[in-house]
């Protein structure tokens, strides 16, 4: 018996584990306002995909059952027959939510309260979806369930329409970073599977969501409850030809890995089982290091080699992120918990003073009195919010003047730390440019931040230097400046001309610019609307990050857009101020 406990995975067992450990990893969010659907889309795509097990599905359709018994009032002595007919009910007799939903409160509440992690796998790829929570609420929550994921869902109730929690989700989602979006606009069956209702809800989230920065956006006209284009194409929705919710996640790039980063490895522990042995372990949270790799330890800045890498497998030659390893080197250099290690001519920003984006998450306003404590990566630093530069209005993305910030408010402020943080901007590095801030008295975690970088540097604080404010060059012009970014395609430079002499005979002022990032920054800042054509992947990134960071108005065309469609959302840009 123990020899047949001990026998290998047969051959065709073994292809099937092997073809499932190679299939690329993506992270998915979904998210949205209260009583979207967002439980029931996810619950709908396990089922479907087969990402569950039988005992899961019977207990929900005897949980259904119930449900559907105190609704209609079922007397106690039908129940039982009212539970058998359920177990061999249609798919729409289920309720999917209760899949994702564990809590009692969330079942007695139909309402998400705390992040839920589910798992499926397609013939393509793995999938692990977080259902986040879209009550005001729990938007910090929310948050914490979007803070690694590759790409987000953004479900719109077919009856309501865009929300504010709809559009603080959408913000918060491209302030971590996500660069792909699906716009859901769900319950299409309760509005008739109505075209109209669809493309004007849809249109209305991807134009806000474009202005965000977001790379990729989709539309999917969707029933989480039917079943309409999550995994099959819908008959009820013969116009709609975007795919599938399904195929869209399987077409998406694989994940952003950190392969090409600077190497940064946070320690965590010394370890010390001997006097022949001190090794620093931790996990590798970008780039990779190699055996006589020459490193530095900050902030002391110490230079040393790697001696060897060590995990429990045994020794490795070389490692990267996200692996956990426990580094040896060559030197008796001091270095503990806190401390960073990188190459030498590759090193993080050591910062005292920052900007950053903060969403708060504290039941009480952020004080600008009160000490806070800072925690990045495995570095925590007594600090002190200085000031608050700006606060987001996500009605119309607007920054307003603020004195603090209150629970779910989303603003840019300068941090000053005793302790130096070892970081790098966030856009560049998700791991070492993402922190939290805790009340130092009571220990709530209160807020969750993105590095933006130094607090004196930036293009932003060079303008506001100057003694001609934007706002007088805007007056001046008579029109807000703005940025719009054209199309990623080979005569990108021709069709840009092409829309600047349409512009300026509809009397806009407009310059073209050649992927120059700081004279687009400059040209929307004097007032003009600068059209931006260029195919380099990482200006593009960097463009989006700068213009929404900066607060200028936002616009990035569609390729399937003409000429003439082209025209018309950019003169609609320059009259909403948007």
């Amino acid at each position: 018996m123990d020899t047949a406990l001990q026998t290998p995975p047969q051959p065709d067992v073994q292809r099937l584990l092997d073809e499932h450990s190679s299939r690329e990893l993506l992270r998915l969010v979904v998210v949205g306002s209260v009583d979207d659907g967002k439980s029931t889309l996810i619950g709908r795509l396990l089922y479907e995909c087969d990402g569950l097990f039988e005992d899961q599905i019977s207990a929900v359709k005897k949980a259904s059952a119930k449900r559907a018994a105190a609704r209609t009032e079922v007397p106690t002595e039908v129940l039982a027959q009212g539970l058998k007919v359920a177990a061999g009910a249609e798919d729409e007799e289920l309720d999917f939510s209760l899949f994702t939903d564990g809590l009692k409160a969330e079942r007695e509440q139909g309402i998400t309260i705390d992040v839920a992690y589910r798992y499926l796998s397609t013939g393509k790829r793995k999938v692990i979806i977080a259902d986040t929570p879209g009550h005001i609420q729990y938007t910090r929550n929310m948050a914490t369930g979007a803070s690694t994921a590759d790409a987000a869902v953004i479900l719109v109730d077919a009856r309501l329409g865009v929300l504010p929690q709809t559009r603080r989700h959408a913000y918060i989602a491209s302030l971590l970073g996500i660069p792909y979006l699906a716009v859901a606009v769900n319950k299409m069956d309760l509005v008739g599977f109505d075209r109209a209702t669809f493309e004007r809800i849809g249109q209305e989230l991807a134009d806000f969501a474009y202005t965000l920065g977001f790379e990729g956006v989709r539309l999917f006209p969707v029933s989480a409850s039917r079943g309409d284009n999550i995994t099959r194409p819908s008959a009820r929705t013969p116009w709609h030809e975007g795919g599938t919710l399904l195929g869209w996640l399987e077409s998406l790039p694989h994940q952003r890995r950190l392969d090409n980063a600077a190497f940064r490895f946070p320690v965590q522990y010394v370890l010390r089982p001997h006097q022949d042995y001190r090794g620093l372990a931790g996990q590798v949270a970008s780039g990779t290091v190699r055996v006589g790799d020459e490193v530095q330890v900050l902030p002391s800045g110490r230079r040393t080699r790697v001696a060897g890498i060590d995990t429990f497998d045994g020794p490795l030659e070389e490692a990267s992120a996200p692996a956990s390893v426990t580094l040896r080197l060559a030197d008796e250099v001091d270095a503990s918990r806190g401390d960073l290690l990188s190459h030498v001519d590759e090193p993080p920003l050591a910062l005292h003073q920052l900007d950053a984006m903060l969403v708060w998450f504290g039941e009480q306003p952020l004080d600008l009195s009160r000490r806070y404590l800072v925690k990045q990566t495995t570095r925590t630093a007594p600090a002190q919010v200085e000031r608050i530069l700006w606060r987001k209005e996500l009605e119309d993305l607007s920054e307003v003047p603020a004195e603090s910030l209150s629970l779910n408010d989303i603003g840019k402020v300068r941090l000053v730390c005793r302790r130096p943080l070892l970081a790098d901007p966030y856009r560049e590095n998700r791991r070492t440019g993402a922190f939290i801030i805790i009340d130092a008295l009571t220990h709530d975690t209160v807020g969750a931040g993105m590095v933006l970088g130094a607090a004196d540097s930036g293009t932003r604080g060079a303008v506001e230097a100057s003694l001609v404010s934007s706002a007088e060059r805007r007056a001046r012009l008579g029109q807000p400046g703005a940025i719009v970014l054209l199309p990623s395609y080979p005569e990108a430079a021709s069709r840009a001309f092409e829309l600047e002499r349409s512009l300026f005979d509809q009397g806009r002022h407009v310059a073209t610019v050649a992927g120059d990032v700081e004279v687009a920054l400059a040209l929307a800042g004097a007032g003009l609307v600068a059209l931006v054509h260029t195919e380099a992947p990482q200006t593009r990134r960097v463009l989006r990050a700068e213009a929404r960071d900066s607060g200028v108005a936002w616009l990035e065309l569609d390729a399937s857009e003409d000429a003439k469609r082209q025209v018309e959302r950019v003169l609609a840009l320059g009259e909403n101020g948007k």
